[in-house]
């Protein structure tokens, strides 16, 4: 995992892809997500690796069919010149043993071709999850490391992450309320917003504090109990 590109600024990401016209559709994408920025776009792994002598970033979003050669190969040899750049492979590559590979090789994430928007949104937004939960370096307790994987999972989860009885358009809901709060929430709160019972809104909260895309604070009033207010990080 690297350190970043610099403080405070956005999270600087290489698009690399075979295609001029997937690379530009993807590129836009990246574009309008928060936090994030398009330093180049590469369309062979040699074009790839030059701009990456030249220019750190802190993402790469890497295409696995390179007309010189394979993604994965460009991760070995990164690799093997000191580049720890974090990798995002978005691919239409879907066998198990190219998956298993971009596993063994440090990719953080694994994107099939083709996807939607939210689909690669759901990746940055994870990816940033992961960076903010990694800021600070010391050591980490069993709750900060659940919290570190599980930022991976994405902004919100899809059908197959969700436990049994959850629902992935109401944890969007949720997700979407508070997203859009200027500051932390309460469950009363978040539940007036979304037109859920306040049990509901409760549910959902502790799923996405567990999965590391909500933090809970807490808020002391004249009663002296505390009442446990949320917000999207």
């Amino acid at each position: 995992m690297t350190l970043g590109t610099g403080p405070g600024g956005p999270l600087e990401v290489l698009v690399v892809d075979d295609d001029v016209r997937v690379a530009r559709v993807n590129a836009a994408y990246v574009g309008k997500v928060a936090g994030f920025r398009v330093a180049g776009q590469a369309h062979t792994a040699a074009e790839a690796l030059a701009f990456l002598e030249g220019t750190p970033v802190d993402l790469v979003l890497l295409d696995h069919y390179l007309p010189d050669g394979t993604g994965l190969s460009l991760v070995r040899r990164l690799r093997q010149l000191g580049h720890h750049t974090d990798i995002i492979m978005v691919t239409a590559a879907r066998d198990i043993a190219t998956v298993q590979a971009a596993m063994r090789h440090g990719a953080l994430q694994y994107l099939v071709k083709p996807f939607t928007f939210a689909g690669l949104r759901a990746k940055l937004e994870g990816y940033a999850a992961l960076r903010r939960a990694l800021e600070g370096g010391g050591e980490a307790g069993q709750d900060q490391v659940d919290r570190i994987f599980g930022a991976l999972g994405g902004a919100s989860a899809g059908p197959a992450e969700l436990p049994k009885g959850h629902s992935a358009l109401t944890a969007d809901l949720v997700r979407e309320v508070l997203r859009g709060a200027e500051g932390p929430l309460s469950a009363q709160e978040v539940a007036e917003r979304s037109s859920l019972s306040r049990q509901t809104a409760q549910r959902y909260l502790k799923l996405l504090e567990r999965t590391g895309r909500v933090r809970l604070s807490l808020k002391y009033g004249e009663t002296g109990r505390p009442e446990h207010r949320y917000v999207w990080v």
